[in-house]
């Protein structure tokens, strides 16, 4: 598949009523706080052996139905639901080109999370306590990164076009 993230759009069915759920930002922090939960369901085939491949199903399931499981939120100009946002446009930017470094810098952190990812896999699977932890770690920083870029990525998309612009919620604090 040319799009990993597109890809990953479409394995995770990701609508636009979900993408709008998934702007909240206990969906945000729930799935970035899940990658330890993962690694150490695989690492507990250790432990409880083909068990482990139970717990590891729930942690994909909790993946999948997390960004589906909270409301849309009333306010979507925090940092979490602008990462999703920035996300959205990245997986379209087929369809509507956004500015090459952001392209460039992106795919390089995809990169990095990607190769941290493996490695942490690799670590628990092999009950490797370095290679676990490293790997977890960049993989975790790299994906915050891109988090952070998608951010960006969004903010300077939003003035260029008038629907990512709708996206934003500010809270009426009045009511």
């Amino acid at each position: 598949m040319s799009n990993p993230a597109r890809f990953a759009a479409r394995l995770f069915r990701m609508d636009e009523h979900t993408w709008e759920r998934h702007a909240n930002p206990w969906s945000v922090w729930s799935r970035v706080a899940s990658l330890p939960f993962l690694l150490l369901a695989i690492w507990s085939h250790a432990w409880i052996g083909l068990w482990a491949v139970l717990a590891t199903g729930l942690i994909l399931l909790w993946l999948w139905i997390n960004p589906r499981l909270f409301p849309a939120p009333s306010r979507t100009d925090t940092w979490s639901a602008k990462v999703t946002f920035g996300e959205r446009i990245f997986m379209n930017r087929a369809t509507a080109p956004v500015p090459g470094h952001h392209v460039k810098v992106a795919n390089l952190l995809m990169t990095a999370s990607g190769i941290g990812f493996v490695a942490a896999l690799a670590g628990a699977v092999m009950t490797d306590l370095l290679m676990t932890v490293a790997g977890g770690l960049a993989a975790w920083f790299a994906k915050m990164w891109f988090c952070d870029r998608m951010v960006w990525l969004f903010d300077d998309m939003k003035d260029r076009n008038p629907a990512y612009a709708a996206w934003i919620r500010v809270k009426d604090e009045a009511r």
